[in-house]
């Protein structure tokens, strides 16, 4: 553990080493946004994929603990005969670590776009008192 103040954070440390190997990754590629709050709107959050030429059959979203993870496959074209493929159909796998309280809300695909929508609900502030017992 690299500081005695962060104890119990270990596996915080493996989801940082899981996600700097998933970010040399580059395909496909993918837009992180926020979403304004309107008023008593929860914080919210949208990822946005590009996955051009993939059905929503060829796509899978799971959420495995805190990692939101988006698979695509695409079956061969082995009846088709290309004469020049520029376009790759190759299967991906790109994994999102979420922070404790994020919840995946819904998924969308239009136009060559996945948008994964998260939202965070508000946390309410909790402060308790430790008790000190004397022993005298």
């Amino acid at each position: 553990m690299s500081s005695p103040f962060l104890l119990g954070f270990d596996e915080v440390e493996r989801a940082l080493s899981r996600v700097a190997k998933a970010a040399s990754e580059g395909y496909p590629p993918y837009n992180i946004e926020r979403i304004h709050r309107d008023g008593d709107m929860p914080e919210r959050l949208r990822i946005t994929l590009a996955v051009a030429g993939f059905t929503r059959d060829d796509l899978e979203i799971t959420l495995e603990e805190n990692q939101l993870v988006i698979r695509g496959r695409q079956a061969d074209d082995k009846d088709r005969m290309f004469l020049h493929r520029g376009i790759a159909a190759r299967q991906f796998q790109r994994a999102f670590l979420l922070a404790d309280g994020l919840e995946v809300r819904g998924a969308d695909l239009a136009n060559g776009l996945l948008s994964i929508d998260l939202v965070r609900p508000e946390c309410e502030r909790i402060v308790r008192r430790i008790d000190i017992l004397s022993r005298d």
